[in-house]
């Protein structure tokens, strides 16, 4: 009889180098927002993804930066938690990048005592003379760690890495039922793709100043119905959101519905509701009450 493998597979690198893109093509799930503006994974999600004879543990965190309030304070100490418990560690990078933002955390990579992928990722935009300079760029840099050319947007080798992955798994039984897809409460997934639509369409300051909290979910066999907060720091920071006689607010509310109705594959009914919740993020009580500081 074939062993079973399981095992935790941790995802760091820069913000906006495809980790949420690569995580959800591992999973076949939209389990991470995406969107082009950076520091969108606030939070270390987990991932599973099982077959007969394994069970893979993926876990997307924030993207690495120099933390300059609270709140990121707290997502660095999420990024620090994947060093822990770690079984094979994917160090994410793009075309053309040369160093992670914090250098504390290369010197880890670089001293792991576990197996490292290092995934360059976005080789459809570039040329192969550059990306043969780039694979030897990383190899001088991580000589230990097994370099591996991928498109996660294209799932380009996204098979192939998931392969190896599994390889390099400890045998274990699963951590998880088997059926389980993630860690998160359904909640959190409303709380995300709300939080997405506001990413998507609003500017500067605003996206980085909400939090969403959903206060109600109830769910009988033909609805859900939903009804979430979002918070922001500032009196004008709500009007903002709100927008003229309420369109923006609501432009946000349909397109976060839709994405719900196919997440939980049922019809959702959406309220949603801004209140001032002042400079939450640099407020500890505050982060601990929305998930951040455990």
């Amino acid at each position: 009889m074939k062993q079973h493998k399981a095992g935790f597979v941790n995802i760091i690198g820069n913000p906006n180098v495809g980790k949420s893109t690569l995580m959800n093509a591992f999973v076949g799930e939209k389990l991470s927002i995406i969107t082009s503006k950076a520091q969108t994974t606030r939070h270390r999600i987990l991932g599973i993804v099982n077959g007969d004879d394994f069970q893979v543990i993926l876990s997307d965190t924030p993207g690495i930066i120099k933390p300059a309030y609270e709140l990121q304070n707290s997502m660095m100490d999420f990024v620090k938690s994947a060093f822990e418990d770690a079984d094979v560690l994917l160090y994410m990078v793009e075309i053309g990048e040369k160093a992670l933002k914090d250098e504390s955390f290369f010197r880890k990579i670089e001293n792991s005592k576990i197996p490292v992928l290092l995934l360059l990722n976005k080789i459809d935009t570039t040329e192969q003379e550059i990306l043969e300079e780039q694979v030897q760029y990383w190899q001088a840099q991580l000589p230990k760690a097994e370099i591996h050319p991928i498109s996660a947007l294209q799932n380009f080798n996204v098979k192939e890495v998931f392969e190896r992955i599994v390889e390099l798994l400890p045998e274990a039984p699963p951590y998880y039922p088997k059926d389980q897809l993630t860690d998160k409460p359904e909640r959190f997934f409303v709380n995300e793709t709300i939080r997405e639509k506001i990413l998507m369409h609003y500017k500067k300051e605003i996206p980085y100043s909400v939090e969403i909290e959903t206060e109600e979910f109830l769910e009988d066999d033909e609805i859900i119905r939903i009804r979430s907060v979002v918070m922001v720091e500032r009196d004008s920071q709500k009007g903002i959101i709100i927008g003229h006689k309420g369109s923006a607010l609501k432009r946000v509310g349909v397109e976060a519905r839709k994405d719900l109705e196919k997440f939980f594959d049922k019809q959702v009914y959406l309220e949603l509701y801004v209140k001032v919740n002042k400079n939450w993020r640099s407020n500890e009580r505050q982060l601990k009450r929305f998930g951040y500081n455990k």
